[in-house]
């Protein structure tokens, strides 16, 4: 298996409430309204989007990774109101090793109601059953208890803190590593 086998036409994969889809330019204002909420970017790599340019940027990378085969996210649609609300992505994927790290932001609103754990649940199952993955792990700052829940719910384990992993917005950040294993997964869906 190779990053084109996938990224070379990336799935839509869907759920009881969402449709995880290429994003697309119509989805510039929906990434903007969230991405420029600090609290959503607190604990992100990127910068908060300060203008609907920022958004618009970011879509068209993205946009260029599908069109490379390279590693993109998927968009996040609520199917209740069809608005596009965050990504969730492999943030990098190792075929030979049969590893792969998962990533994902929602809008705030959406926050508590179980679409991020969802949309994790979503992509861990799309990883163990069409990737060849073995093993699947997820990390967030130390700081970041919302996270730390959609890893556990996802039926991830806590694995350790790294210490100082990882710089992000000018501080040396904690970073908590979740993981889960194809054998776990599998149990996990049968309890």
């Amino acid at each position: 298996m190779e990053i084109a086998d996938i990224y070379g036409s990336l799935p839509t994969l869907e759920t009881e409430r969402l449709i995880l889809r290429k994003v697309t330019l119509q989805d510039v204002e929906d990434m903007y309204q969230y991405g420029s909420n600090p609290e959503v970017s607190k604990y992100v790599t990127w910068d908060t989007h300060q203008s609907l340019s920022d958004s618009k940027g970011f879509i068209e990378f993205i946009i260029n990774q599908y069109e490379d085969m390279k590693i993109a996210p998927w968009g996040i649609e609520y199917k209740a109101n069809s608005k596009f609300i965050g990504t969730v992505d492999f943030v990098w994927w190792e075929p030979k090793q049969q590893t792969a790290e998962i990533g994902y932001v929602i809008a705030k609103e959406c926050w508590g109601k179980g679409l991020t754990t969802e949309a994790a649940k979503a992509l861990i199952k799309f990883g163990f059953q069409k990737m060849d993955l073995v093993r699947i792990q997820a990390r967030c700052s130390s700081e970041n208890i919302g996270s730390q829940r959609v890893m556990e719910k996802a039926g991830m384990t806590y694995e350790g803190t790294m210490r100082k992993a990882m710089l992000i917005k000018g501080e040396h950040r904690n970073l908590k590593l979740y993981s889960i294993l194809r054998e776990e997964y599998l149990n996990f869906g049968k309890r």
